[in-house]
């Protein structure tokens, strides 16, 4: 008998429903009852994977730390499971086919026509299953992207079948996640959406364990009997999932609505240790209780799609739980700031957050913004793109280098303060090329950072191809800029600091992905406490 347990999830009627929240909050509930669970992602597109994709296209890419570009669903998998996850907890379709062809080229199919049946879904298969294969992991849980019906999802959906009928009914099942939606005219939830989807599903040879419903409004027992009875499924696995006012309530109402009951009987493993959610929900209390209010800037170039900044709004919500403060986001587009209205902007702000991001536009508005912080002794935290934002203005306005910049944004600047990593130079391919994944730090005693961390040597995930141009650190130190933090193998700068400002924080690195519920980020919590000490 198989060991590991594998849970699928797929969704219907419409993208976007949850399916990733769904699978954090079950994984979060088999993990409090003892259970060691993990997380997947298969994403139908045929990119290799998010990191070479707009922002605006798929929200913000996440990086993990053996250097994976990937999904930002895999960081609520690891914000709600406090467990870091890797390349193959994210899986593409252009992965998938680069692997078979791959396979193809070096003639490891021995002359064979290639096909989907069985080639590409056998790949599938393998993929699923490397994480359930390392014997770390109880439970595996996978979520599907986009829609059944999709083309796209048609060799997932056809390897989740064979996967069912190969490990067992006892050892796989299906939940599938779909909308009822509410029709005010006629005043009634409707379910037929959800038989059509589920209808779709059963045509792929695959018939749904679960239904979980997304509603505005309460399901009656008698739309859930007609939607057991139309979708070959028990009443009691017709689960409603409500709207609810923060994602880190939904492992609760899933709690009540016996979701992970459910599941465990199905896969035939133990139900009597309940869920402990003790520390989860002394988080929800803090979260929801706050004693005092400060408003953060974020300064962006892609604010209007704020999944865009997922992890670093997560990571405020983290840390304003830890201060028992709620911190409002003031979302301002760097494109909007200019020498003239800069202060009309950003006045009344408690903090001032310069997000990463890449290419020159809405440049010089993020720049702006960090001489407004400097200058106004606004706490102020730049994260990568912002860190060099940083030097860039302190080069030009304390300096007095007017010409600085990043050989990003002009090739030819007199003086590059930031410039291209020399490891980077001969790299002519864009996607997984950047330096990602986690790298060392040591840090400075005595600055902020080691206020914050308490530890001189951090790990941190990056994801950048330029950096801090050490020729000018001998320019800044003694100007009042100190690099805090800095990588003991390269060189390479990682921190910046102002120390006799209130406080002022660049940083190389990406803090924003390593804040969980449990562990929120330390220079998050700082930063929130500093604007706290300035609302007052």
């Amino acid at each position: 008998m198989n060991k590991t347990k594998y849970v699928f999830v797929t969704g219907g009627v419409t993208s976007s429903l949850g399916k990733g929240i769904i699978a954090a909050s079950l994984a979060k509930l088999l993990q409090a009852r003892g259970f060691s669970v993990t997380i997947q992602k298969l994403d139908p597109y045929i990119n290799i994977d998010p990191g070479t994709l707009n922002p605006y296209e798929h929200g913000e890419c996440y990086v993990t730390d053996d250097g994976a570009e990937t999904d930002l669903d895999l960081g609520h998998y690891e914000r709600f499971l406090n467990i870091p996850t890797s390349q193959a907890n994210n899986v593409t379709t252009g992965r998938i086919y680069q692997s078979v062809i791959d396979k193809e080229r070096k003639g490891e199919f021995l002359g064979k026509t290639v096909q989907v049946i069985p080639h590409i879904t056998d790949e599938i298969k393998h993929r699923v299953q490397i994480l359930g294969n390392t014997g770390d992991f109880d439970i595996v849980i996978t979520e599907i992207g986009g829609t059944v019906g999709d083309i796209e999802s048609l060799p997932y959906v056809e390897s989740v079948r064979q996967l069912l009928w190969e490990l067992g009914e006892e050892n796989a099942i299906v939940i599938h996640l779909t909308l009822i939606p509410y029709l005010a005219a006629a005043g009634e939830l409707k379910t037929k959406p959800t038989q059509h989807s589920v209808k779709t599903l059963m045509q792929s040879g695959v018939n749904p364990d679960v239904l979980v419903c997304r509603t505005e409004h309460e399901i009656s027992d008698d739309i859930k009997r007609k939607l057991a009875l139309f979708c070959n499924v028990k009443k009691e696995d017709v689960i409603q999932s409500l709207d609810a006012s923060t994602i880190y309530d939904v492992p609760n109402l899933m709690f009540e609505e016996g979701l992970d009951t459910v599941v465990l009987k199905k896969l035939q493993l133990s139900e009597e240790k309940q869920p402990i959610l003790t520390v989860w929900n002394n988080f929800l209390k803090k979260y929801k209780n706050p004693t005092s209010t400060v408003e953060v800037g974020l300064i962006g170039k892609y604010v209007e799609l704020q999944d865009s900044y997922k992890s670093i709004t997560e990571a405020l919500i983290h840390a304003s739980a830890s201060n028992e403060t709620k911190v409002t986001i003031r979302w301002i587009h760097s494109e909007d700031l200019t020498p003239g209205n800069v202060s009309e902007h950003l006045k009344g702000l408690n903090g001032i957050l310069v997000a990463p991001g890449f290419g020159d536009r809405g440049i010089e508005g993020k720049i702006k913004a960090v001489q407004y912080a400097r200058e106004n002794n606004i706490p102020f935290f730049g994260i990568c793109l912002g860190m060099q934002m940083a030097v860039i203005e302190y080069s030009r306005n304390v300096l007095g280098l007017a010409e600085a910049n990043s050989t990003e944004m002009n090739e030819h600047t007199s003086h590059p303060v930031i410039c291209l990593m020399e490891d980077q130079k001969e790299v002519t391919k864009k996607g997984g090329t950047m330096r990602l994944g986690a790298w060392d730090c040591e840090i400075s005693e005595g600055s902020n950072v080691f206020k914050a961390y308490k530890k001189t040597m951090i790990s941190e995930r990056h994801r950048h191809r330029y950096e801090f141009n050490n020729e000018y650190l001998k320019l800044l130190s003694p100007k009042g800029m100190q690099t805090t933090g800095v990588n003991p193998k390269t060189g390479l700068v990682e921190i910046i600091e102002i120390p006799n400002h209130p406080w002022f924080v660049g940083v190389q690195y990406h803090p924003e992905y390593k804040s969980t519920v449990l562990n929120p980020h330390p220079l998050f919590v700082d930063f929130v406490k500093a604007a706290l000490q300035h609302s007052k």
